[in-house]
């Protein structure tokens, strides 16, 4: 099917804009991470029966404002920031009529899983792109991410489940385990395709059993 807006120029033009932003951080939402959410998303939309311009679109733009949010330790909510801006970029490239942009911002302002814009996915193409974007936190990859993440803030690699919870964002014991327990384990009850739930029940398994195994060997 030819594509009304989102042609492989546009695509690539896209895809450029974002890389840039998003290799410059090199947090673990840089450009790979955009690139694994996008082909999620492309599958489970094609399951969903979704517009694939919208999704795609959306997922290559969804987190071109987190660089300014760890610039500032969460200060700025990239979701909002990122609709904003992607609905500019958009405009500014000549992609799509104004209703293909509100899709597209729409999916990025609700894509967020702590959100602080207050708008949930009501779109098939939002509720694809969030679960997406949730199970690159699931799973191997996520458990990844969260060490990423953890040793990038100077966290440490192993602690308490107790001393987990009883740290703050951004601290030194704001670990992979306090990830998992604020946010991660509950993220497959929150996914909002069938697929979504079915592949994110599967991962989270898989970090519960990491979690455990991690705590014999430190503990032994």
């Amino acid at each position: 099917m030819t594509p009304r807006f989102l042609t492989s120029e546009a695509e690539e033009r896209l895809s450029a804009l974002a890389r840039k932003i998003l290799d410059a951080d090199g947090s673990c939402h840089d450009w790979d991470h955009t690139l694994r959410v996008k082909r999620t998303a492309l599958k489970l939309g094609a399951q969903e029966n979704a517009d694939l311009e919208v999704v795609a679109a959306a997922a290559i733009l969804h987190d071109i404002a987190r660089p300014q949010e760890m610039a500032d330790q969460g200060k700025t909510d990239h979701a909002a920031l990122g609709a904003i801006q992607a609905s500019e970029i958009l405009t500014r490239e000549g992609i799509g009529d104004e209703d293909f942009r509100q899709q597209v911002a729409h999916c990025i302002r609700a894509h967020r899983f702590r959100s602080r814009t207050g708008e949930a996915p009501a779109t098939k193409e939002a509720k694809v792109l969030y679960d997406a974007d949730k199970l690159d936190s699931l799973g191997a990859i996520g458990l990844a991410r969260a060490f990423h993440f953890a040793g990038k803030t100077g966290a440490r690699v192993h602690n308490t489940p107790e001393e987990a919870l009883s740290g703050h964002s951004y601290g030194r014991e704001d670990s992979a385990l306090r990830e998992f327990l604020v946010k991660l384990r509950f993220l497959p009850q929150r996914l909002l395709t069938a697929a979504g739930r079915e592949l994110g029940a599967e991962r989270l398994a898989f970090m519960h059993e990491f979690f455990a195994r991690l705590d014999r060997e430190c503990e032994s």
